[in-house]
């Protein structure tokens, strides 16, 4: 079953991941708590509608770590919505529901030089095609951990 299996807002650019069970996600702006809902995220000068929810498989981050060698937790990818058994690349351009919430898979989220420096030396090069998925969110509502990912 495909699943939400962590969720992460931080309050502004460069601030720490919070672990959070619930989230509400308000369409057209993002998450309640998160940089990029209140427009102080690092990327927030860039178009809208791909900042409002970020999604990541931890089989990537999982990968990541054994493959790779680079020690990085799913909150250090500073991504939203953690899943598992759900492959977010086949979403882009698709809607999807996360719980009761609709999104909309924008595009990759491709690891940057930015997470690099606040992570781990190898993070870009361990994520790459893996760094998870920028969505829009079409119909809001509350997102809780465990709640099924349906495609």
């Amino acid at each position: 079953m495909s699943e939400v299996v962590a969720i992460y807002t931080a309050p502004a650019e460069g601030a720490l991941t919070v672990s959070r069970e619930e989230v509400d996600a308000v369409a057209g702006v993002g998450l309640e708590g998160d940089r990029y809902a209140s427009g102080d995220g690092t990327f927030s000068t860039r178009p809208k509608p791909g900042r409002e929810v970020t999604l990541i498989e931890i089989e990537a981050v999982e990968a990541a770590r054994r493959d790779h060698d680079v020690p990085i937790e799913a909150g250090e990818t500073r991504r939203n919505i953690v899943t598992r058994g759900v492959a977010l690349n086949h979403l882009v351009d698709r809607e999807f529901q996360v719980g009761d919430v609709v999104l909309r898979g924008v595009k990759l989220c491709e690891p940057c030089r930015y997470l690099e420096g606040l992570t781990h030396e190898g993070v870009r090069e361990a994520l790459i095609h893996r760094g998870g998925l920028n969505a829009q969110i079409v119909r809001g509502g509350t997102i809780h951990v465990g709640d099924p990912v349906r495609t």
